[in-house]
């Protein structure tokens, strides 16, 4: 496994000041996105469809610190019932990319549809009442299956073989059931962007669903959640109140290392490893308290060390 960047994590940086300070943090590859909900997408993706020039550049850029671009991030919101085909669209450009880029890897969020043809925002059903809702439900899913099925069709000729989806409450896929109906459905193209933070706040068990996704994961993001208990236990885990005043959440992200204890991310990486993951650990910044470069140093310091210290699997025998 490798420490890798998110450089959605330093919006306020250049791309090439995020690139150096990856090099300055000992971190080895970059995941960066083509835009969708991305805070400051670094790269121009109209700009590297249509030029070699500058893809060609693009590449040096990334050479000469000696870095490897391991994923394209085009997460949006496919199926939204109002700007889901620009979405739709954004993702089709991505892969185009990607497969310009010779990258197999996107990561990027399943999406989710409204209630009818006339909505406005997107519905999201959590709960098996009322039966309306359900039935909601199952024809949201005949969209979703439909869509995907198209898109990693376009993938999959593109030479795009990996779609990691985030596990993020408000998309269809957003827990271990959701991304194996997925998966079962389009085909094994379909795999997990596994962001721990967010199971955190779910009170999933991040070590659990490792273990049973298996070779359906396919990304990680390294990112923390750190939970209030005295606001939990008036308010609960689903809180509509603002990032901004985090002193009346009922959680917030964190730095890696400032959520949850160090036992718990070195049983976390030895996780991935008896899971047979051996790929990017993608820092992803959201830090209130550690903003920008800050928290992506701090997520690096901790979790160096954390990986050298790992005990590596035994050689097959020969």
């Amino acid at each position: 496994m490798e420490l890798c960047l998110f450089t959605d994590s330093v919006p306020e940086l250049t791309l090439e000041q995020t690139l150096d300070l990856a090099v300055e943090s000992h971190i080895s590859s970059v995941e960066l996105a083509t835009g969708g909900q991305s805070v400051a997408p670094h790269m121009d993706m109209a700009e590297l469809l249509a030029s070699g020039f500058a893809r060609a550049r693009f590449a040096r850029t990334l050479a000469s610190r000696g870095l490897r671009l391991a994923a394209l991030n085009c997460s949006a919101w496919p199926m939204h019932p109002v700007h889901g085909q620009q979405d739709i669209a954004f993702i089709r450009d991505s892969i185009r990319l990607a497969s310009a880029l010779e990258i197999d890897k996107l990561v990027t969020m399943s999406g989710c549809p409204g209630d009818s043809p006339q909505a406005r925002a997107i519905n999201w059903i959590w709960f098996p009442w009322p039966d309306e809702g359900l039935e909601l439900l199952e024809r949201q899913w005949e969209e979703a299956i439909e869509v995907w099925a198209d898109l990693t069709e376009m993938a999959r000729a593109h030479g795009v073989t990996r779609i990691a989806f985030e596990l993020h409450p408000l998309h269809l896929v957003y827990n271990v059931p959701s991304l194996m109906r997925l998966r079962d459905a389009v085909g094994p193209e379909i795999g997990a962007n596994l962001d721990p933070s967010h199971l955190f706040w779910q009170q999933m068990d991040p070590l659990r669903v490792i273990e049973v996704l298996g070779p359906a994961l396919q990304h990680v993001h390294l990112k923390d959640t750190e939970l209030f208990g005295d606001q939990v236990a008036l308010n609960g885990v689903l809180d509509p109140r603002s990032w901004e005043d985090t002193a009346q959440r009922s959680w917030v992200f964190r730095a890696v290392g400032e959520g949850n204890p160090e036992s718990f991310w070195i049983a976390f990486l030895q996780a991935l490893q008896d899971a047979g993951y051996d790929e990017e650990l993608s820092i992803e910044n959201e830090d209130p308290f550690l903003p920008g470069a800050a928290g992506v140093t701090r997520a690096a310091e901790f979790t160096r060390p954390l990986l050298a210290d790992l005990p590596r699997p035994a050689a097959e025998p020969t």
